[in-house]
């Protein structure tokens, strides 16, 4: 019993010292329950009720910004008129993308980093700290943007929201670089489920993209937060806000050829959006522009692809949805095809000029200024591109084509092909459309598809750059530990250097008073000449002809020097190829810096096994 009174009291003073470290003044009625928790729950409790809380919150995120852009949408439609529709498609996506720059110039200070790529960068190279700034400038920026008809998607601004969040609050109650990791993957899952209202799609999500390379063993808090997230928004989201498809055909073990030539189209088709959207990234960052320019540049082409295609307009769901409804007409009559005879020729044009444009309007959305992901564009393009094989299949005389089937599992097509999530691309329209027996043709087209984009690039080209710079995870765990060593942590700055005009007995009495095995022979600009270490001094050491010696001679040239911006996996590879254990350290006009050890850089690697392995 007195062990037990014990315990309690040693646990009120650790709450009562963090309650006196936090303050009345900093910290809310909340966290310091949460403090008290966080003392006495263990820690698989604690990262459950964790989980729980951003799940929640995160959804929250999600909710609201769906509802904004809802409102939006249904605003500048229903409650603003226009003389000619025209002007609508004119104003609205121009308007939206400068009006988004402007706030990220205004409120943000020019901080427009966004994206995926966003997170899995702050994972790898910021210990998964993310700026408490995205828990609400990526919900701003992408109701703008979206609500006003960009043509992008907001799912990946909702899991940058949600990861920041999870981010956020491990750092408030100082949780390890590995449950900071798992609470911010839990936040942004729980934004994906509350999108979609798909938790299993969520956790996909989080494991297949965000969690690429990080070794975890705890799962249950992301489970918690993805279904936390869902019910939210099953919740309070209205029904015409949830991205559901209640029309589909049964499976029919006899459309399985439609299933492979539509995961070949898949595949293709993505593998030309993304060429297209690089280009287009290419393009708008070579333009000399300022921002705001840059920006009505872009808004000035998106209003152009909306005028002579609308369902290039926001997020184009409603356009999906369309497709497995059976009303196409409805869609054409929007456009200036509707001056056309609308037979099944012209809905094949309209539907190829759409797919073909829809390349150019999000890329243009997102590089130009807004804010936005590929999530729903890869959905939209999917789906058009499903309905178009259907049509195409119907007009050559095939019978009993399930075209709501094949508009579905091109959803999980181009997904795949897109953003290299197989796994999160099935589950997401399994769960959507409550089509669980369509398992069999969803993983057909998307394993297809996600086969055929890893034939062009092993990585996403949308993250290639960032992992060949090594700034993001792949699925190369050693090599992503190395590249997580900063090369300037592990230079020796106080490494003992010696002017190439100096005498052998001041090197003699550099040795004698120093504790150094390697000496850089510099200029009198600091410039590297040589190197000399004991081995090449010990001949000289009782030799009778050190008068006559000088440094030029028995110094020698490094076989290769290391640059502070180097890696460590290629510092590493020069150690091998030279065989040698120190290497000098210059910058790029060859000034000395000092020396870096093969066995330091070995020391920070297993130090940071250690530390991933916990």
């Amino acid at each position: 019993m007195k062990i037990h009174n014990k315990k309690k009291y040693l646990s009120f003073l650790k709450f009562k010292r963090d309650f006196q470290e936090y303050g009345l003044e900093k910290a809310r009625s909340y966290e310091l329950i949460l403090h008290w928790l966080n003392n006495r729950l263990s820690r698989n409790q604690f990262l459950v009720v964790s989980g729980i809380l951003v799940g929640l919150t995160a959804g929250m995120a999600g909710v609201i910004l769906k509802t904004l852009v809802h409102n939006i949408h249904y605003f500048i439609t229903h409650k603003v008129h226009f003389e000619y529709q025209i002007l609508f498609y004119i104003v609205f996506p121009f308007l939206g993308i400068v009006l988004t720059t402007i706030t990220v110039q205004t409120l943000f200070k020019g901080q427009d980093r966004k994206g995926i790529g966003a997170i899995l960068y702050e994972i790898a190279q910021n210990s998964s700290i993310v700026s408490s700034v995205k828990m609400y400038s990526q919900i701003i920026q992408s109701a703008i943007t979206v609500g006003l008809g960009g043509s992008a998607g907001l799912e990946s601004p909702i899991a940058v929201t949600g990861a920041a969040i999870g981010s956020n609050y491990a750092q408030t109650y100082r949780l390890s670089y590995k449950e900071r990791t798992l609470l911010l993957a839990a936040g942004a899952s729980a934004g994906i489920a509350s999108a979609f209202n798909a938790p299993i799609a969520g956790i996909m999500f989080a494991f297949e993209i965000l969690l690429t390379g990080v070794v975890f063993t705890d799962f249950i808090p992301l489970v918690v937060a993805a279904v936390c997230g869902s019910l939210l928004s099953r919740i309070l989201l209205q029904e015409d806000v949830l991205f559901r498809f209640y029309t589909r055909e049964a499976f029919n073990y006899r459309n399985v050829p439609y299933y492979l030539i539509l995961g070949i189209f898949t595949g293709l088709y993505a593998r030309y959006f993304v060429l297209v959207s690089q280009k287009v990234e290419h393009l708008i960052h070579q333009l000399k522009m300022s921002p705001l320019r840059r920006a009505m540049f872009g808004g000035a082409v998106l209003s152009l692809l909306c005028v002579l295609f609308p369902p290039l307009f926001g997020e184009g769901y409603d356009t999906i949805k369309s497709f497995t409804n059976g009303d196409t007409l409805l869609i054409i009559e929007n456009s200036l095809f509707r001056y056309f005879e609308v037979k099944s020729l012209t809905v094949i044009v309209f539907l190829i000029l759409v797919l073909v444009l829809k390349a150019f309007a999000t890329p243009f959305t997102i590089f130009s200024g807004g804010n936005g992901g590929n999530f729903a564009p890869s959905l939209f393009a999917g789906g058009t591109a499903g309905f178009l094989f259907a049509v195409i299949c119907e007009q050559l005389g095939f019978k009993d084509v399930p075209v709501t089937n094949l508009v579905l599992v091109g959803m999980a097509g181009a997904m795949s092909g897109i953003l290299y999530a197989p796994l999160t691309a099935i589950f997401l329209i399994a769960e959507s459309s409550f089509g669980y027996d369509l398992f069999i043709p969803l993983m057909i087209v998307s394993v297809i598809s996600y086969l055929m984009a890893k034939r062009f690039s092993p990585i996403s080209p949308e993250l290639k750059s960032l992992a060949d710079q090594g700034k993001i995870f792949t699925n190369k765990h050693d090599k992503n530990l190395l590249f997580s060593l900063n090369t300037q942590d592990y230079i020796d700055y106080e490494s003992q250097t010696i002017n190439e005009n100096a005498s052998i007995t001041e090197l003699f009495d550099m040795i004698k008073n120093g504790n150094k095995n390697a000496f850089a022979v510099v200029d009198q600009a600091n410039k590297l000449k040589g190197t000399l270490d004991l081995d090449d001094i010990r001949p000289y050491l009782f030799s009778n002809e050190t008068d006559t010696l000088s440094l030029t001679k028995i110094m020698k040239a490094p076989p290769a020097v290391i640059f502070p911006d180097s890696k460590a996996p290629d510092i590493l590879q020069i150690f091998d190829d030279t065989g040698l254990w120190n290497l000098p350290v210059v910058d790029h006009q060859n000034q000395f810096i000092g020396f870096i050890s093969k066995s330091s850089i070995l020391i920070g690697y297993r130090q940071l096994l250690k530390l991933y392995s916990e």
